[in-house]
C-alpha cells in the first residue's frame, strides 16, 4: 500500500484445513478432468498406461509439496507462488512470477467459463430446454461474482458441497464397475513397466500434470485461515495424495471397465462421450444424467475456486504496488478482495464477448488455448517454487538433507519435464496446430521477463520500494524446525536479492 493510503479491513478467518482441501480439490475438478482428459489420454497417450502416469504425476507433486509446506511455514502461508519464490530465489523472480500467476490464473479461468457455458448448454439441451452457451456463461459468472463478493467461508461451503457430489457419482461408477468384474476392474498391466512407458507417455504425463491445477493454491488463503502455518502444509499433502489416489483409481476402473487391450480404440471412438457411456451402462440413464449434471457443477466449481485464487494474487500484489492499489481494498465486512473480484469477473466477461463475437468456438478455441496457457504458467511456477525451496539452504534454513534439497530438487526434475512436454505438445493440448495458438507460450515467457525487469527498476529509481517487496509474507516469523541452528541469523527479509 502507499503511504498514506487508509489501512484495509482485516481479512476474516474462517478457513480450516478442510475448506482449504475442497477449494484445492474443486479447483482441479475430478470429474472434469475425467471427461475430458483421461479419454484423450487414453486414445493418444499410454492408454491402459494412464493411470501409471496420475500415480507418477502425484508422486512428483508431493515432492513439491515438501518444499512448498517449509516456504508457507515461513510465510505464514499467504501470497502463494510470489512469496515462495521470493523467499529462495529473491525479489526480481518473485516480481515476475507473481505477474506471471495473474496472468496464468486468470488465463485459466476464462478457459473454464468457455467449457462451463459450452457443457452446460450442451447438457440443457439434452434435456430439452435450449440455451445458448453466452447466457450459461453469464449466469454462471453472475453467480461466481456474488460468491466471491461475500466472505470466502460461503464459497468454501458451496465449493465442499459440489466437490463431494462430483465425487460421489464416480465413486457410485467405480463401486457398480468393481461389483460386475470384482477384482478384473483392476489389471494389473496399467501398472506395468511396458504398458506406463509406452508410445505416449509424454502426452499422458503432460495430460496428468494439467489434471492437479490449482492444487498449490492453499498459500494464497493463509490470511483466511484460522492456523496457516499448519493448515497450509496439511491441505497441500492431503490435496495431493487425495488427488492423485482418486484419479489413479477412476482411470485405473476405466480401464478395468473398457477392458486394457480395447482402451485406445474405444477411447478413440468415443472421447468426450467415454464416461457417460460408462455412467448409462454401469448406473443406468439416471447415472448417466448425474454424471451430466456433476459435470457441469464440477465446472462452475472449478471456475469459482481459480476465480478467487485469482483474486488473492491481485491483491498480493496490489498490497506492493505492483497492481493498482484499488485491488488490494478488501471489503469492510465480508474481509474479502472483492473489487479484484469484480475485475476479474469483468475480464472473463469481456474476454467471452471478445470469442463469441469473433465466432470462435467456447471450448475448442476458448477453452482449450486460454486453459492451456494458464496450465503451462501455473506448472512453470510450480518448477520455479521447487527450486526455491532448495535455494533457501543459503538462507540458513536448515530442513535437512532430504526434505530440503533431494525432494524440491526431485519435484524440479519432475516439472521442468512437464514444462517440456506442455510446449512440445501444445498443439495437441489446445487443438490447435500453427496460428496465434501456437505462439501462447511466448506470452508466460514475455510477462515474466517483463516483471523481473521492473523489479530492477525499481531496485535502481524506488529502492525503499523494492526493499519492501514481499516482506509482508518471506521470513516474518520463522518456523523453528525450519530455520538455522542457533549460532547462525535466522532469514530475514534483507537477506532477499
Amino acid at each position: 500500500m502507499t503511504a498514506g493510503s487508509p489501512a484495509p479491513a482485516a481479512p476474516t478467518r474462517t478457513l480450516t484445513t478442510s475448506h482449504i482441501v475442497f477449494m484445492i480439490v474443486a479447483a482441479a475438478a475430478p470429474l472434469s478432468a475425467m471427461v475430458g482428459t483421461v479419454p484423450l489420454a487414453f486414445a493418444i497417450g499410454t492408454a491402459e498406461g494412464v493411470p501409471a502416469a496420475f500415480l507418477f504425476a502425484g508422486l512428483t507433486l508431493l515432492c513439491f509439496s515438501v518444499g512448498y509446506a517449509i516456504s508457507a511455514r515461513r510465510t505464514g502461508g499467504s501470497g502463494g507462488f510470489y512469496a515462495s519464490v521470493a523467499d529462495g530465489l529473491g525479489r526480481p523472480a518473485a516480481v515476475g512470477s507473481g505477474w506471471t500467476a495473474v496472468v496464468s490464473y486468470n488465463c485459466a479461468t476464462i478457459g473454464l467459463v468457455g467449457a462451463s457455458g459450452y457443457f452446460t448448454s450442451l447438457v440443457l439441451a439434452d434435456h430439452g430446454a435450449h440455451l445458448s452457451w453466452e447466457w450459461c456463461a453469464a449466469i454462471g459468472l453472475a453467480l461466481i461474482a456474488v460468491l466471491g463478493y461475500r466472505d470466502i467461508a460461503l464459497s468454501a461451503r458451496v465449493l465442499a458441497v459440489l466437490m463431494v457430489a462430483e465425487i460421489g457419482v464416480l465413486v457410485a461408477l467405480n463401486v457398480a464397475v468393481l461389483a460386475r468384474h470384482g477384482l478384473s476392474a483392476l489389471p494389473g498391466t496399467s501398472f506395468s513397466w511396458h504398458a506406463a512407458t509406452g508410445p505416449g507417455l509424454g502426452v499422458s504425463l503432460m495430460f496428468a500434470f494439467v489434471s492437479f491445477i490449482g492444487f498449490e493454491s492453499a498459500a494464497l488463503y493463509g490470511k483466511e485461515t484460522r492456523n496457516p502455518r499448519r493448515s497450509v502444509p496439511r491441505a497441500t499433502y492431503v490435496a495431493a495424495v487425495l488427488i492423485s489416489g482418486f484419479y489413479a483409481l477412476t482411470s485405473w476402473v476405466a480401464v478395468g471397465a473398457i477392458g486394457a487391450g480395447q482402451v485406445r480404440e474405444t477411447a478413440g471412438k468415443q472421447l468426450g462421450d467415454l464416461f457417460f457411456v460408462l455412467g448409462d451402462d454401469y448406473l443406468g440413464s439416471a447415472g448417466s444424467t448425474a454424471l451430466q449434471i456433476m459435470l457441469c457443477s464440477s465446472l462452475f466449481a472449478a471456475t469459482l475456486a481459480l476465480h478467487t485464487a485469482s483474486n488473492r494474487y491481485a491483491q498480493v500484489l496490489a498490497d506492493d504496488g505492483l497492481l493498482p492499489a484499488f485491488l488490494g481494498r478488501l471489503h469492510p465486512r465480508f474481509g474479502s478482495p472483492h473489487l479484484a473480484g469484480i475485475v476479474q469477473v469483468a475480464v472473463c466477461a469481456v474476454a467471452a464477448v471478445a470469442f463469441a463475437a469473433g465466432g470462435l468456438d467456447p471450448y475448442a478455441n476458448m477453452t482449450t488455448s486460454m486453459l492451456g496457457l494458464g496450465t503451462l504458467g501455473i506448472v512453470v511456477l510450480q518448477a520455479l517454487s521447487a527450486l526455491s525451496a532448495v535455494a533457501l539452504r543459503r538462507k540458513g534454513v536448515r530442513a535437512g538433507w532430504w526434505r530440503g534439497t533431494v525432494v524440491p530438487l526431485l519435484a524440479f526434475a519432475g516439472l521442468a519435464a512437464t514444462v517440456w512436454l506442455v510446449v512440445g505438445n501444445f498443439d495437441v493440448l489446445t487443438g490447435a496446430t500453427g496460428g496465434v495458438v501456437a505462439q501462447l507460450p511466448w506470452v508466460i515467457v514475455l510477462v515474466a521477463v517483463l516483471g523481473v525487469l521492473w523489479a530492477l527498476r525499481l531496485r535502481t529509481v524506488a529502492p525503499e520500494r523494492y526493499r519492501a517487496l514481499a516482506t509482508a509474507h518471506v521470513a516474518a516469523e520463522p518456523d523453528r524446525a525450519d530455520t538455522a541452528a542457533p549460532a547462525r541469523t535466522p532469514a530475514t527479509v534483507s537477506d532477499l536479492s
